[in-house]
Order: C-alpha cells, then structure tokens, then sequence
C-alpha cells in the first residue's frame, strides 16, 4: 500500500483541495471530530477517544491543521480533527508515529524495522464476547495474568501480504480467516501457539503470518513465530508484565509502564513503547502494547538490544484499567 501523497481532491471541508494520504491517526486526547471544521459542525457530537487508532484519509493541507478520518459508526463517517488531538502515520512513508506540532530532534535511534504487538486478553475480550477465545476465558488461563501474542510486523507498514495472490488477500482483509491456508508449523509450536496466542482459536495466526510473516526476513513460518515467542516470554518474565499482574482491576499509567520496561529493559527503553486502550462504557481499558525494534530478533540479541536500536515512540493512550478476566 502507497500512500497517494499530493493527489489532491475537492474538499468535504469547503476547502479548495485537500491532500490523500494513507495510513493512521493515533488520538492522544478526546477531541471533537467535525463534518466541516470551518463551520464546526459535528453531526451527532461525535469524538476520537484519546488511544484510538483511526484510518487516515487526507490532510487539508501540505502543512495540516487538519486530518480526514474515518470513525465507524458516525454518520457520516468521515471527519476532521485538529493534528493538535493525535500523531499520524503515513504507510507511503518509512519512519514511526510523528507529531506534526513536535520538533526534529534526535529520537536516539532509527525508525523501527520491527514492532512487537502484545494484547492483554482481558481488556481485548470487552466487547468481543463473539470470539471463541474470549468466550472461552478463565481465572486459570495463562492469558488471565500474562501477554498474549498478537503480531510480529515488519515495517515500514506498506511491508505486507508478500508474493501472496490476491485472492489470499481479499480472503484476509474480508476477515474470513478460517479460509486461509492452515501455517506450516510442527506440533511443538503449535501447542505453544495454543497458550501463547489464543486468538488461534479464531485463526489469528493464518491472518498474522499472510499479512505479516510473510515479509519477515527468514521466510519460514516456524522461525516467524519461534522468534515472536521468544520476545513475548522475556516481556512475560520481566517487571513489565508483574506490574500488570499487580495491578488487574487497577488503573495505571502510560508513565508507570514505560517505567517497567526502562526497569527490565535498561534506560529508555520504555519511549518505545505505545499504549493502546479501548473505552468499555465509562472504563478506559488497556488492550494492547506496542514495542519498536531496530531489527528482527535474531541468536545473540536480547530485547534490550533491539528496543535500544529503534527510535523513541508517542506513548498512545495515557493509562488505563488492567481489566480482569470476565465480562463487565
């Protein structure tokens, strides 16, 4: 996918052109989300909920003060927020999360070649109660108190479904992930998989290894998700997943995670680090980290040395609650 920056359209705004792009919008605040931001109009009060990760669409300028979104379930669906509410990422362009009101200082490391997504079970499962492995949920199951595995994503994001038909693709993006193809991995894996990533119950790692694997160097399966595992155990065995531990019904913050990983991980570690939460009626819960790497995992390099490796990150959400297993 490539972003399509400098094709210009007419404007839903009432402005004389904007400029496609894509990629997405990370809301870092709850902000109003306009049909029009010149006549401020917001069909049905609609917001972006600080944590969020949105589509992005356009921006209404090559210097923006505004970006097109999209936000299911609003009608209509596209609107405009003020660069002021978020940070974006173009997939047309190679480097992370960028804030466009932020200075060109040095982040301490390159754009990350890696990001390793963990999803904390609990938190994921508020409002998909429909999925097996959410229904499937209990106190004594190894995801009630530790990281899942969700993904392990090569970058830029543009880097996906490689030398895969088209028709695999279609398949993957409809969300029919039972019709792809069964992954090439050994019994002893799978069984990892098992406990480790529970969205197999849902096919989670047909989607993850066509979009994902792959593009990952290596070219294997097995290695993929060997390499994937071993990243998720040292963050299961670290301060970050025992302050996750501590604290399930409790809120925390951005700050206090990313302590836990400059803790585990050595000093600066946890700028690399993002957030994700969802809103569950009045309850901001967390359901997913982020981890930038400057390279794919590899014999000899622990996790400390790939996070040192990759440039610092936005935080996402700014905390949330370390939901319990259950459905509130």
């Amino acid at each position: 996918m490539v972003a399509a920056a400098g094709w210009l359209t007419a404007s839903a705004c009432g402005a004389s052109a904007e400029i496609a792009v894509r990629g997405s919008f990370l809301a870092t605040k709850d902000c109003p989300a306009f049909q029009s931001f010149r006549k401020a109009t917001n069909p049905g009060d609609v917001k972006i909920e600080a944590g969020h990760s949105y589509p992005l669409l356009a921006k209404n300028a090559p210097e923006p003060s505004h970006y097109r979104v999209r936000i299911e379930g609003a009608a209509p669906s596209e609107r405009w927020v003020s660069v002021d509410c978020g940070s974006y990422k173009d997939e047309g362009a190679s480097g992370g999360w960028q804030n466009p009101r932020a200075g060109s200082g040095s982040s301490g490391g390159h754009s990350a070649e890696v990001i390793l997504s963990l999803g904390w079970e609990p938190g994921f499962c508020e409002g998909h109660a429909d999925k097996s492995e959410c229904a499937s949920q209990s106190l004594g199951r190894f995801d009630a108190t530790h990281f899942a595995l969700h993904g392990l994503w090569p970058q830029p994001r543009r880097k996906q479904y490689c030398s895969v038909s088209q028709a695999l693709i279609d398949t993957d993006r409809k969300g029919d992930w039972q019709a792809l193809p069964q992954v090439d991995l050994g019994a002893d894996m799978r069984a990892r998989l098992v406990v480790a990533m529970p969205g197999t119950q849902s096919f989670l790692e047909r989607h993850e290894w066509i979009r994902h694997g792959t593009c990952y160097d290596g070219g294997e399966a097995e290695t993929y998700f060997r390499e994937a595992l071993s990243l998720l155990d040292e963050v299961n065995g670290s301060a970050v997943q025992a302050l996750f531990a501590a604290n399930i019904g409790q809120e925390i913050t951005a700050g206090a995670v990313r302590g836990a990983f400059d803790k585990a991980f050595g000093a600066g570690a946890g700028d690399r680090v993002r957030l994700s939460c969802k809103r569950d009626g009045s309850r901001r819960l967390i359901t997913e980290i982020t981890i930038g790497l400057g390279a794919q995992p590899s014999a000899g390099h622990t996790l400390a040395d790939l996070v040192k490796a990759s440039a610092a990150t936005d935080p996402g959400c700014p905390g949330g609650i370390i939901d319990p297993v259950g459905f509130q």
